[in-house]
């Protein structure tokens, strides 16, 4: 099959290219090279976005001569979800990648092989469709790309995704290829060149000189990810390929801050987008539509003259029939140790939040974040009442199952507006615009992990467990039961479904149903380990009958299932039992084969008994 189609982006040409059987385009001489430029952990602080403490000259320029995009977003606030969605053009949640570093080999994941082969990608990943259309693929680290880029991708495939690191390699062949840059996580507090009395903090920030230290830090990070960006653009002018290269820049996901990183504020999930054509098309331009960051697969493979995928969930950002979005979804769940379900629905002017596990803080006990000076600041300011409302909302519970704000006048997302009144007609619309994107992108976030790893294992992999039309009703199902749990129902104790009943269960432990004592207790021999684990904390959480709940948890800590081993000693943590039964079960987790399970069991032992 013979195809002409014009590739607007380069000099509005007319190019003859060849197509495969499946519609596919694989030849051109004239395909645009394809350049992502990615920074990690940055919010947009730079010159072009309105930053005034640093200057950005290079990063200002690409804006200058390309597209700005002011609200662009990310699928998720933390790197390896994000990048794999970025890299396959799918949200996390519908492939079933979405707990943070989850399916893997090293360990870091999963780490048992009888899962390992759920963990394969179950579609072709954008480096992948690319190659397959005769590009050479690469990914490398910083200007040079002497050394391979970052991935952590939450799935495993059976070939290599990149024929390198070097774009330079690529001889007679169009390039499509990502250069990875630290950003946010190149601190140098030696180098700092940002005088940090002059920094002024969000609201939601205590003003405090270990805070601002560390912003002025992370500001100093973005003047030497601007140098890099400027060598990389010199690179492509003297190997002679700026002429023909489409160049993207943006991060993985915002500042690694208390509110920034992991949680779906602004701070979390806005990030700079600049597009630059080689032709200068648009040059010097702002675009104000929501996009979101999985839309670089689409247009890139649309750059490429390369048919999309029915599956993929981004957009072509450049296409004559595009149309905005009246809003963009983000999610957030499990970070390493920290089990988490976030959703939030984005308008040009309002952002709606779910709470789905409200009954825990935000600053959940977490290597990562604990680990950080400025949390251990804001801990210590909080235990000593120095933080004002606020300042102290990301350590208190419960949270409010909904948060909502006006991001035009309040946009710093400080006044929760969900229990107005006057604002309950736009909340119950965000509310049901997120049922539907769950429901109709099959949202595998409410399926408690160590069910939905069994039940990945069985389908294939997880991004199969939810292909059936029938399954949308379930989904529609399940989100109806956690909300009735949440309410206090109990009736889906005994419900068939075996995520309902663990929703169910946590919820009256929860809500402290003490009515259903006999109830938990028959779950603790229930068919599916999670459930045994859910009515096991319930009961700790009513201290009622601990010493058989504390029983069940340390039992589970053998699972072949690693995440239920997890489960298990988490449940432990939040049970609040410390005797020599769970000191036991700490050491030995401290000492399991799963990495999140062995943080927990350090947390624990490192406790006053």
């Amino acid at each position: 099959m013979i195809e002409y189609r014009a590739l607007t982006p380069m000099k509005h040409s007319i190019i003859l290219l060849l197509g495969l059987m499946s519609g596919t385009l694989v030849y051109s001489a004239e395909r645009p090279n394809i350049l992502w430029i990615l920074g990690e952990d940055a919010s947009p602080h730079i010159g072009c976005y309105g930053e005034k403490l640093i200057k950005t000259p290079h990063l200002d320029k690409l804006a200058s001569e390309g597209i700005r995009f002011e609200n662009a977003f990310v699928t998720c606030p933390v790197c390896s979800p994000s990048r794999s969605a970025m890299v396959t053009g799918m949200y996390q949640t519908t492939l079933g990648v979405h707990n943070h570093r989850s399916q893997n080999e090293n360990g870091k994941g999963g780490g048992y092989p009888p899962y390992f082969d759920s963990y394969r990608l179950p579609v072709k990943s954008i480096p992948e469709l690319l190659r397959e259309a005769g590009y050479f693929v690469t990914n490398g680290s910083g200007p040079a790309c002497k050394k391979n880029g970052k991935t952590d991708y939450n799935f495993t495939t059976p070939n290599a995704l990149y024929d390198g690191a070097d774009w330079r390699k690529a001889g007679d062949k169009p390039f499509f290829a990502q250069i990875q840059l630290k950003g946010g996580k190149s601190r140098n507090k030696r180098q700092s060149t940002v005088d940090a009395s002059k920094v002024k903090l969000p609201p939601y920030y205590p003003d405090h000189p270990v805070l601002r230290e560390d912003w002025a830090v992370y500001l100093n990070s973005w003047i030497d990810q601007d140098r890099q960006v400027g060598e990389i653009m010199e690179s492509l002018a003297e190997a002679g390929v700026a002429e023909n290269t489409v160049v993207f820049f943006l991060t993985d996901h915002g500042v690694s801050h208390a509110r920034g990183k992991q949680f779906l504020y602004e701070e979390g999930i806005r990030v700079p987008l600049i597009v630059r054509f080689p032709d200068g098309r648009s040059a010097a331009t702002v675009r104000n539509d929501l996009v979101i960051h999985i839309d670089l697969a689409a247009t890139s493979l649309a750059l490429a003259g390369i048919k999309i995928p029915d599956r993929l969930q981004g957009v072509d950002l450049f296409a004559k029939d595009y149309q905005p979005r009246n809003h963009v979804i983000t999610a957030r769940d499990r970070c390493d140790e920290t089990v988490e379900i976030l959703r939030s629905v984005r308008t040009k002017r309002y952002k709606y939040i779910r709470n789905f596990m409200s009954h825990v803080p935000h600053l959940q006990p977490s290597q990562y974040k604990d680990g950080k000076e400025i949390v251990q600041t804001i801990k210590q300011l909080h235990a000593g009442g120095k933080l004002n409302e606020l300042q102290s909302r990301l350590l208190v519970v419960p949270r409010p199952l909904e948060e909502l704000y006006d991001l035009k006048n309040d946009p710093h997302e400080t006044i929760n507006l969900a229990a107005q009144p006057k604002h309950a007609k736009r909340l119950a619309g965000l509310r049901a615009s997120l049922a539907d994107w769950m429901i109709e992108s099959r949202d595998l976030g409410l399926f408690p992990e160590p069910l939905l790893e069994d039940f990945g294992r069985a389908s294939g992999n997880k991004y199969q467990v939810l292909r059936s039309k029938l399954s949308r009703g379930a989904l529609r199902s399940l989100l109806s039961a956690v909300e009735a749990a949440e309410r206090g129902e109990v009736a889906g104790l005994n419900d068939t479904d075996p995520s309902i009943r663990f929703w169910t269960a946590t919820w009256a432990g929860v809500n402290k149903k003490r009515s259903l004592t006999e109830e938990l207790k028959a779950l603790l021999d229930d068919d599916h380990e999670a459930i045994q684990i859910s009515a096991a904390l319930a009961l700790c959480r009513m201290k009622t009958d601990t010493d058989r709940a504390i029983a069940v948890l340390v039992k589970h800590l053998d699972s072949s299932n690693p995440i239920t081993g997890m489960y298990a000693i988490r449940g432990i943590e939040w049970s609040g039992v410390r005797n020599a039964e769970t000191m036991i079960a700490a050491n030995k987790a401290a000492k399991g084969k799963y990495e999140f399970t062995r943080r927990i069991g350090r947390r624990l032992q490192n406790q006053h008994w």
